[in-house]
C-alpha cells in the first residue's frame, strides 16, 4: 500500500517539515490536517495519501478506516543549477531542488472495547 511522487518541485527539507506532521496518523486525520495546513506542500501530499489510500482498497481491500500513514520518505531529487549574473560581468549559481516523496499506508487491527467482567464471590 504505497504512493509514490517524483520530481516535486519543491527543496525536500521543506517537504520533510510536511511529512514528518502526518506520519503515524490515522488517514482520515492527516487529510484534515493537511487541507488546514499553510505550507505549499500540503496539497501535493494531500493527493498522494488519497492515492495510497485508493490503491489499498482497490488492490489489497482495505478498509479505509483503519488505514495509517505508516511512513513518509522525502528523498532528494534532481538538482538543476542555473546561474544569476551579478556585477562586474560575473555570475552566482541558483540550485533548484526537488524532491521524491514515498508514501507507505498499513492497515491497523480493529480494537475491540474489552467488557469489564466483575467476578462474582
Amino acid at each position: 500500500m504505497k504512493a509514490i511522487l517524483k520530481n516535486y518541485r519543491q527543496a525536500p527539507r521543506k517537504v520533510r517539515l510536511v511529512g514528518n506532521l502526518i506520519k503515524g496518523k490515522r488517514v482520515s486525520d492527516a487529510l484534515v490536517e493537511l487541507e488546514f495546513l499553510a505550507k505549499r506542500a500540503s496539497l501535493p501530499l494531500q493527493k498522494l495519501i488519497s492515492s495510497a489510500a485508493a490503491n489499498a482498497v482497490k488492490n489489497n481491500g482495505a478498509d479505509p478506516e483503519l488505514l495509517v500513514v505508516k511512513n513518509v520518505t522525502v528523498d532528494k531529487g534532481l538538482v538543476m543549477k542555473r546561474f544569476m549574473p551579478r556585477a562586474r560581468g560575473s555570475a552566482s549559481p541558483i540550485h533548484k531542488h526537488s524532491s521524491h516523496v514515498s508514501i507507505e499506508l498499513a492497515q491497523v487491527e480493529k480494537k475491540e472495547k474489552k467488557s469489564k467482567a466483575k467476578a462474582s464471590k
